[in-house]
């Protein structure tokens, strides 16, 4: 079983020929979690998914795995995000009888590339919300129209390393 990851703040970030802006990939057998993944101000030039989540990774250490150990995947929230160039808005896909929940995607516009798929986004077993998201999102995303915009927003609250000082160290040479 693997472990988790919460509490995951990221912003003003510019992604650049990636494959994806945003990735999240797990598998039947790893239980854990990954959840309270907070995303804002990103933009994304020239990629193939703006938005990656998978279930079906199927990569696992060794064959000792527990395939009856599903991760819990919740609390992904994008919002604030422009891309361009982009083949495939979002591939999300969650694990059959384990769909990944509480996905809210906001104030995003997705710019697809010349030659994109003729179905922007690609959703199974995942249940969430959107608002304000251009292309039109899949219908387990239901738009939760323009007054909702701030659904995704990042929490009040501050984490431990939001207060952590750095100190600032000078040193300067003589030249003669």
């Amino acid at each position: 079983m693997s472990g988790g990851i919460q509490d995951v703040r990221a912003e003003d970030i510019t992604a650049i020929h990636t494959e994806s802006g945003v990735r999240i990939k797990t598998a039947v057998g790893r239980g854990g979690y990954v959840k309270d993944i907070y995303v804002k101000r990103m933009t994304m030039h020239t990629m193939k998914w703006a938005f990656w989540i998978t279930g079906n990774y199927g990569s696992h250490a060794d064959s000792h795995y527990d395939p009856k150990a599903l991760p819990e995947i919740k609390g992904i929230n994008y919002r604030d995000m422009v891309a361009d160039n982009v083949t495939m808005a979002a591939r999300l896909e969650g694990i059959s009888n384990d769909p990944f929940t509480g996905i809210c995607i906001a104030n995003v516009t997705i710019n697809m590339a010349a030659k994109a798929k003729k179905q922007p986004w690609t959703c199974t077993d995942i249940e969430g919300i959107t608002s304000g998201v251009t292309p039109h999102p899949c219908n387990s995303l239901p738009d939760q129209g323009a007054e909702k915009i701030k659904a995704c927003d990042f929490p009040p609250e501050k984490l431990p390393i939001d207060m952590l000082e750095l100190k600032t160290c000078t040193y300067s040479i003589k030249h003669v």
